[in-house]
């Protein structure tokens, strides 16, 4: 298996890419449209087929670049189920595998950062948490349908009941983490580790962060595939 963590410096995105060098087949998992050249030339040259580009979510802090990926490789773009994306080719359901070569990936439903989430668990060692669970931290509840109690119980009692050693690879970074283990978060993650339920929706309901700066542009654009330009027409 290959296994990529990328970067886009302005959003702090992380785009994974996925493949099996024996069948060439790839997944890039949340795209940034910024990035579409730098994953376009990547797939290039290791001489790869994208066959799926998945969506943790609805993002709002940047554009996918699912739609243009889509154009240029015709891969098809996957979606979390009961997301209000109609143009995406497939809404993936918790449990589902997809299979990429060999390898293979299950979506595991984890809400709370918005009503629609996906976590990705990778060949069963790996998980991509999205915005769900980051590396000592978590994903945000107060728009998009979020709920910090429906967050805590993904957290715990979904993302938390896989294996200790299980790598956990989050959506996004703002201290300059990349990896961590489900063991590590459980031990030493400060918006969890002590906290009842009730205390982290309290934590949660207080935080007073600023909206993403592309939200008005991200969110609408995201639910027609990354179309910015149908967007801004409706």
């Amino acid at each position: 298996m290959l296994f990529r963590q990328m970067f886009d410096q302005e959003t702090w995105t992380y785009t994974y890419l996925v493949a099996d060098l024996n069948t060439k087949e790839a997944a890039l998992i949340d795209p940034v449209i910024e990035q579409v050249e730098r994953d376009f030339k990547l797939l290039h040259e290791l001489g790869l087929t994208l066959k799926y580009c998945l969506e943790t979510h609805v993002h709002a802090d940047h554009v996918t670049g699912t739609g243009k990926l889509r154009e240029l490789t015709h891969c098809q773009g996957i979606v979390p189920v009961n997301a209000q994306v109609a143009c995406a080719d497939h809404l993936i359901q918790h449990g589902e595998v997809l299979q990429v070569g060999a390898i293979a990936i299950r979506a595991i439903a984890t809400p709370g950062h918005t009503d629609s989430h996906m976590a990705y668990l990778v060949n069963g060692d790996r998980v991509l948490t999205g915005d769900a669970l980051f590396i000592r931290g978590c994903g945000r509840t107060d728009f998009q349908s979020g709920d910090a109690g429906v967050l805590y119980d993904s957290i715990t009692q979904t993302l938390f009941t896989l294996l200790d050693d299980t790598l956990v690879y989050p959506g996004h970074d703002y201290r300059g983490h990349t990896v961590s283990t489900i063991g590590e978060e459980k031990q030493w993650n400060p918006r969890l580790v002590g906290r009842t339920r009730e205390q982290f929706i309290e934590l949660m309901n207080h935080l007073n962060l600023p909206n993403p700066q592309k939200i008005m542009e991200a969110v609408p654009a995201n639910e027609r595939c990354g179309n910015v330009l149908i967007a801004q027409k409706n």
